[in-house]
Order: C-alpha cells, then sequence, then structure tokens
C-alpha cells in the first residue's frame, strides 16, 4: 500500500514539474534580444563615440543634386540639351534618388558605377566633385542620405515604432521621444542600443544604456 501511494504521488509530482518547466520556456514567448546576464556588452568609450558620423551602407537611398562653378548653376545631368518642364524642375531642386546596392555600390549619371559604401557624406560628395570636374567646371555636389531610421521597442505588444532620422546627431533620448518615450512597464535603467556594423562579417554593437539617472542618462543619451 505504501509503494502504490510513492507511486501515485510520483506521478503526479512529474506533471506537475513537467509543467513548471515547460512554462519557462513559454513565458514571456514575444520578447526579443534577450541577454544573458553575463552577456559581454560593450562600451561606450567617450561622447564621440556616440557623435560619429553617418556612413553610406548597402541599400542607403541618396538624393544627388550637381552643380557647376562651385554651385552657381545647378545642372540636369539627365535630360541636358532636351529641355526642362516644370516637373523636372522639381525634380531637379529636390534632386534624384539613387540606391546603393549590397556591394556598396551604385550607378551615376555619366559617370556610371562608384563605390559610395563606407563613405560619410562629405567623402561621398568630395568623391563625386572630383569625378565630375572630369566633364564640368568647378563642379559642386551635394548629397542627402533619405533612408536613415532606426527601429524602437519600448516593450508593449504591438508598439514598436520604425522613427526616420532628419538629422546626423539625432541623439537616443530625441529617438524615444519620437517613439512615444518608454512605456510604464518599460525600464529607463536597462536599455539596449544595437548598432548593425556596415560589413556585414563583422558582429553588431551592443550596448547597455541607464536613462534612469540626470548624470546618466544626459551622458547616454
Amino acid at each position: 500500500m505504501k509503494r502504490i501511494l510513492q507511486f501515485k504521488l510520483l506521478v503526479f509530482i512529474l506533471p506537475l514539474l513537467l509543467l513548471h518547466f515547460s512554462s519557462c520556456n513559454v513565458l514571456n514567448p514575444n520578447i526579443m534580444l534577450y541577454a544573458e546576464k553575463d552577456y559581454a556588452f560593450d562600451v561606450l568609450a567617450n561622447d564621440t563615440t556616440m557623435a560619429k558620423e553617418y556612413q553610406l551602407a548597402p541599400n542607403s537611398i541618396f538624393e544627388f543634386r550637381l552643380f557647376a562653378n562651385d554651385g552657381f548653376k545647378l545642372i540636369d545631368i539627365i535630360t541636358v540639351g532636351n529641355g526642362t518642364s516644370n516637373n523636372t524642375n522639381a525634380t531637379l531642386r529636390q534632386g534624384f534618388e539613387y540606391t546603393i546596392d549590397i556591394n556598396g555600390k551604385t550607378r551615376l549619371p555619366i559617370i556610371g558605377e562608384e563605390v559610395l559604401g563606407g563613405l560619410t557624406t562629405r567623402e561621398a560628395e568630395n568623391l563625386l566633385e572630383k569625378r565630375y570636374s572630369d566633364f564640368y567646371v568647378k563642379p559642386f555636389v551635394i548629397l542627402k542620405t533619405i533612408n536613415k531610421r532606426v527601429t524602437v521597442y519600448n516593450g508593449e505588444p504591438g508598439q514598436a515604432k520604425v522613427i526616420a532620422l532628419q538629422n546626423n546627431n539625432t541623439t537616443l533620448l530625441e529617438v524615444l521621444a519620437l517613439a512615444g518615450g518608454i512605456s510604464a512597464n518599460g525600464k529607463a535603467f536597462n536599455i539596449k542600443l544595437i548598432r548593425k556594423a556596415i560589413d556585414n562579417n563583422k558582429p553588431a554593437k551592443v550596448y547597455k544604456l541607464d536613462l534612469s539617472k540626470i548624470d546618466l542618462g544626459l551622458k547616454q543619451g
């Protein structure tokens, strides 16, 4: 009789243990990019790390305008000699759009294929000015990336947002404000900032930031 009771007790406890362990696997299944307690986060060496100028990368889309005589004359490099319409003039003022491919290259009128991936905006402008100097007098290039963006997960289901960045020096605090701030259940002392490397062969940088206190928040945000 005692042996039967022990068997029944074991049979009863075993399903509870299985239920417990299985519930650990499905508890909060919507959590992404979870970091273990011993995960080695990257360290922000100083403020200049955050202020690094944006670099063109694969899938970057940019507007491109070309002037001659150090910016005195806007050049229509698409329809030169064919006349322009009002729509074309408007496009010229805004700039034509070009995309950088997976190899960091793009195709531009007249000069053809150029490698711009990994360059800052100013470096790309300088390179293109040199390339177009073979065809125009004192070329002046204006280049603007139009699809800079970040993704913000605030911890609330269905509340993730993709934020378009208008400025190169947008701060973390500004991005969080555009996303609606930190949710009521969010942890201001445990914010993960993930920066994807331009080189796909290199790992992303992952930083752990604390914005809960004004001294750390102003420094890291």
